[in-house]
């Protein structure tokens, strides 16, 4: 594990698929996430060279826990995460460590999270590309979205709009996670656990 310093940016990397058919769908909800922390930072997304979109700022209190921050919403599909990310890892010199994923999570239910570092990939296309391109030790903000009903094949229900049970509530988890991720940077993995991992 490299060593870090609390002055190193932070990477967060929401995982999904770019374009309108894919913007409401369960795959996508880290870029969800993303775009409800660029909107607090009052900032918006502009293109990268790193084939993603991007937005620079500052995250947490004014003070020793305020962060510099790199949002990033990788513009190549999800089962190439890995080479936008490396390519701005590498562009914004960020210590491994201090990037976080942001994607869903089959074996959590609906709207629950888990905070992490390292780890496998469970099957997650967007994960498996970023450990190739960079091996395990980054962060991870995993969000919950169930198993698929009934015979549904899994690439059919992570390709699917959230169901309109579920979009009832998930503005709220949204929030939750997005509120999980500046805890993570700000205060730390073990705070970001205690406080959001359920």
């Amino acid at each position: 594990m490299q060593m870090t310093d609390a002055a190193d940016p932070w990477l967060i990397v929401g995982l999904g698929n770019p374009g309108p058919d894919y913007a409401a769908n369960r795959h996508n909800v880290g870029f969800m996430v993303a775009d409800l922390l660029a909107e607090r930072m009052r900032a918006r997304f502009k293109a990268h060279k790193a084939r993603a979109q991007v937005v620079e700022g500052r995250m947490g209190p004014p003070g020793p826990a305020n962060r510099r921050v790199v949002l990033a919403k990788p513009q190549s599909y999800m089962n190439l995460s890995g080479g936008p990310v490396t390519a701005l890892r590498d562009f914004y010199k960020v210590p491994t460590a201090h990037i976080v994923a942001i994607h869903d999570e089959l074996d959590i239910d609906y709207g629950m999270l888990r905070v992490k570092l390292g780890g496998g990939d469970n099957g997650h296309n967007g994960l498996k590309s970023m450990t190739k391109s960079m091996g395990p030790d980054y962060h991870r903000v995993r969000f919950g979205i169930g198993r698929p009903p009934g015979r549904m094949q899994v690439a059919d229900f992570v390709l699917k709009d959230f169901s309109s049970a579920e979009r009832k509530e998930l503005g709220y988890f949204v929030d939750r996670a997005a509120d999980a991720v500046e805890c993570l940077v700000t205060e730390g993995l073990e705070r970001a656990q205690s406080t959001y991992n359920s």
